[in-house]
């Protein structure tokens, strides 16, 4: 019998298309499930309710990061739109309890516990703009 691999288009990596966590091959079948639940309804929150709390910037869910118990939850955002990234993390991590209010809300019925939420930049854009630029430079 083959052993079963997480697939990474069920679970993108915040780490940049392609990129595997050492770990990430450990995580569950339900970890999966929950964590792309949890990134597909966070992102809806920002889409719908972002501009009342954040203004103008874009805030998008790159990857969602479930402990084994399904009661925390690492969430990777990448932010556009604004000068001063972490002021905005700082602001969307102030609502972080409004948010998992509105997240359990939408996935109560799903899910046993609604996951303790924690905000994190994800910048491996920044870093593949950045090797591409000196790959660039080079010619």
């Amino acid at each position: 019998m083959i052993p079963l691999q997480p697939d990474s288009s069920i679970h993108p990596s915040p780490f940049g298309e392609g990129a595997r966590r050492a770990d990430e091959a450990m995580d569950s079948t339900r970890q999966l499930k929950v964590a792309r639940l949890v990134q597909k309804e966070i992102a809806g929150i920002f889409m719908l309710e972002g501009k009342n709390y954040f203004g103008s910037a874009l805030i998008t869910v790159t990857g969602v990061r479930i402990s084994p118990d399904l009661s925390f939850a690492k969430i990777y955002l990448s932010l556009y739109g604004t000068k001063d990234r972490p002021a905005l993390l700082a602001q969307i991590k102030e609502h972080a309890a409004e948010i998992r209010k509105k997240l359990g809300k939408r996935i109560g019925k799903q899910v046993r516990i609604i996951p303790e939420i924690n905000f994190y930049i994800d910048d491996s854009m920044d870093y593949a703009a950045r090797i591409n630029e000196l790959l660039n430079k080079k010619d």
